[in-house]
């Protein structure tokens, strides 16, 4: 069945799906740890034990989340020495000591005090369930700090140099620090509160829609709605920024993104059509005339390199052009919503039923759009694994194409069955925690809405 298939696009293939299926979980895990914390303080500075409600409830989730995170991960390490030889043997002296430094630095610190976080509350103080809590929040985002560092490194390597064909390190802090690290750190961690921002909010707008009127679940729910409110514009602003960044370092990258052929000024902004390699055109295209030289170059008439520049060195346009415009729809989509489920909430103390199921709807739209951007940047790199440095090719192993597809269907099977299942625990957590407390007593009437807040 595989036989005939390059090796090299179905480990490819492979690895995305793996890459895919893991990186759901530790953008949960790195947000949800700050909004854990944020709940905790509230409820240290009130005394209003709904916070510490829902602190229990998604305590619960984050640690679900944390561990398919970990599991998930194992397995991308393995495809280094099965299906990347060449990557480790390359710029294993760079690509390393950053994985190490996310293990020792970040993972330990998640894993020690994660378990205070679950079965601490009676056991310590609430000081110490509080820095437990702060520690494993702060663990989250310092490994992001790692991962990002050296993704952005195989983007834009900077600080080495090669030596009879492998990266040595001249810099370790270019390396870290390398061209694009500081807009693809932000565009994450911005990225990740507004996935954790829509759980949240769908999660708690699911139990509200179920009766559960307690003040734990608008507390939560209201937290989601005005965490994505602030959140979204400031992932408009980063995303231009880190835009700005691409055309600088990958031009490549952001001509297939745009879906510009041809080297132009003036380029078109094109708002759909569909990328036809053959003809090197869109069909049926639908463009603003110099729309995309005003927000890449910030002039009318300013220059772009279409892919026309780059002869065969290029990125495959079609997947780049419609992942980017998946990416851009639910941001818009986040930021309708996330305003006028805030304004609601400002007026009225709480969702309209129809915005209610609208949130529950986008409870994992987060996923969508960072799965979308994910695909941009990794497809965007090639043919290269590190830019500029190292080709796709030149890494893969020579491990036998039957091989690598019977693995990568029995991922893709395995990844299906637990996607699936996540997301019933997820809910099943969601419905038992509505059963679980009495309502009577956590009920929030109509006229007590505003003071719930």
């Amino acid at each position: 069945m595989f036989a005939s298939v390059d090796p090299v696009i179905l480990a490819r293939i492979q690895f995305a799906a793996n890459i895919t299926f893991h990186i759901l979980f530790p953008t949960i895990s790195i947000s949800l740890a700050w909004v854990l914390l944020f709940f905790k303080l509230r409820y240290n500075k009130t005394g209003d034990e709904s916070w510490m409600d829902a602190y229990r409830v998604w305590v619960k989730i984050f640690a679900l989340t944390f561990a398919l995170g970990v599991v998930s991960g194992i397995t991308m390490s393995f495809q280094f020495g099965t299906n990347w030889p060449g990557y480790m043997e390359t710029v294993g002296n760079i690509a390393g000591p950053l994985l190490a430094y996310e293990v020792l630095t970040a993972f330990f610190l998640e894993a020690t005090f994660l378990g205070i976080m679950l079965f601490g509350t009676r056991r310590v103080s609430n000081r110490m369930h509080t820095i437990a809590t702060l520690l494993v929040a702060g663990g989250t985002t310092l490994s992001a700090f790692w991962i990002l560092a050296l993704n952005s490194w195989m983007q834009t390597p900077a600080g080495f140099e090669m030596i009879d064909g492998r990266a040595h390190v001249t810099s370790w802090i270019e390396v870290i620090f390398n061209p694009s690290f500081p807009y693809r750190l932000v565009h994450m961690l911005l990225a990740s509160g507004l996935t954790v921002a829509f759980l949240v909010a769908g999660i708690s707008a699911y139990r509200w829609l179920r009766n559960d009127r307690s003040r734990e679940v608008l507390h939560s729910m209201r937290t989601g709605v005005v965490l994505a409110a602030i959140l979204i514009p400031l992932q408009i602003v980063a995303g231009d920024l880190h835009g700005l960044n691409t055309l600088h370092h990958q031009p490549a990258k952001i001509a297939a993104m745009e879906g510009i052929w041809k080297t132009e000024k003036g380029a078109p902004a094109v708002l759909f059509g569909l990328p036809n390699a053959t003809t090197q055109s869109n069909d049926f295209e639908i463009a603003i005339p110099k729309l995309a030289s005003i927000y890449l170059t910030h002039k009318v008439d300013g220059e772009i390199k279409g892919i026309d520049a780059f002869a065969d060195r290029h990125p495959p346009v079609a997947p780049l052009f419609f992942a980017f415009r998946i990416m851009v729809g639910v941001g818009l989509l986040m930021l309708a919503a996330s305003w006028v489920a805030a304004w609601q909430f400002r007026k009225r103390g709480a969702p309209a039923p129809w915005m209610a199921r609208l949130l529950v709807a986008m409870t994992f739209s987060g996923w969508v759009a960072l799965v979308a951007g994910w695909y941009v940047t990794e497809i965007g790199r090639q043919p290269y694994l590190v830019y500029g440095v190292l080709t796709t090719a030149q890494a893969a192993s020579k491990v036998p194409a039957t091989m690598i597809g019977s693995t990568l269907a029995m991922y893709l099977t395995l990844y299906a069955v637990l996607i699936v299942a996540y997301i019933s625990v997820v809910f099943h957590l969601a419905r038992k925690a509505g059963k679980s407390k009495d309502d009577s007593s956590q009920s929030v009437i109509p006229g007590q809405l505003r003071s719930a807040q």
